[in-house]
């Protein structure tokens, strides 16, 4: 049995990490429901120190999300989550995202991220397929190939 997933990121500011993976993939920050937030506040469920404004909008200060146009077959959505953690990264990622942009725009799509913040970490190749090595603005390493 297959099973669907979502791909979470451990990050110190979920929602400016969230925003440049929405603009890198071309996928969209989830919306945010304002007045559920404030609803759950005035209800006890939920504090004020638990949320935060981001970009003019009151949000949840623990996460955001980013999903694709097109959910999956099952209806679920291809989705990643930023979740606030407390500690800051301190090695390597065992697990990365792999982008696939052509051997044709691999140069001029790693200029652009290093413009908007993303390191240049180092290229590699084996056989004949080759890749970059890249961070985001958090230092989470990824691949543009």
């Amino acid at each position: 049995m297959a099973y669907d997933f979502q791909l979470t990121v451990d990050c110190a500011d979920p929602h400016p990490l969230a925003a440049w993976w929405a603009e890198t993939l071309g996928w969209q920050v989830e919306p945010v429901d304002e007045a559920f937030i404030k609803d759950m506040v005035a209800k006890g469920y939920a504090t004020e120190d638990q949320t935060v404004v981001y970009e003019g909008r009151l949000v949840w200060r623990v996460g955001a999300g980013i999903r694709h146009q097109e959910a999956l077959p099952s209806g679920k959505p291809r989705r990643m989550l930023f979740n606030l953690v407390p500690e800051p990264k301190t090695v390597k990622n065992r697990l990365h995202i792999d982008i696939w942009v052509g051997a044709d725009r691999r140069d001029q799509v790693r200029d652009e991220l290093v413009a908007r913040g993303a390191t240049f970490l180092w290229a590699e190749q084996q056989g004949p397929h080759s890749w970059y090595t890249m961070a985001d603005p958090e230092g989470n390493e990824f691949c543009i190939s």
